[in-house]
């Protein structure tokens, strides 16, 4: 979290994470990876979406969305496979794929940036991770 909470790029997750109450569990030992969408990516999603989602009747509708940017465990690029199908939080799966060396997560979000935090890694990315729905 305090990678987040110290980057201008992140206002709208930080915005997001505390709506949802998450600061505390994003905050604890880990080791986690995450994968932090930038406010520019918030900024894509259809109008009105982050401010419906910040309203406190969708509190459950925020944390899967956030949980599914977050994998137990830190995964370092290097480990990072083509094709790699990974566990988040919320209990929804990522899939990663690498292109001209480039790691994209589900197809839609490029990886920008990486950042060390003292509990596992953050991933910044540009674009909103959506879990698939629920059948």
């Amino acid at each position: 979290m305090q990678v987040a909470i110290g980057s201008k790029d992140h206002t709208t997750l930080v915005a997001a994470v505390k709506a949802a109450e998450l600061v505390d569990a994003l905050s604890n030992a880990g080791p986690f990876t995450v994968f932090a969408p930038t406010n520019a990516a918030f900024d894509k999603l259809p109008a009105g979406t982050v401010d419906g989602l910040l309203k406190p009747e969708k509190k459950d509708d925020l944390t899967d969305i956030l949980q599914y940017h977050v994998t137990v465990g830190v995964l370092k690029e290097d480990m990072l496979q083509d094709g790699q199908s990974i566990g988040q939080v919320n209990g929804g799966n990522i899939t990663i794929s690498k292109k001209d060396g480039k790691l994209m997560v589900n197809g839609v979000a490029n990886i920008i940036g990486t950042v060390p935090a003292s509990n596992g890694i953050v991933y910044v990315i540009d674009a909103v991770l959506l879990p698939p729905p629920v059948k």
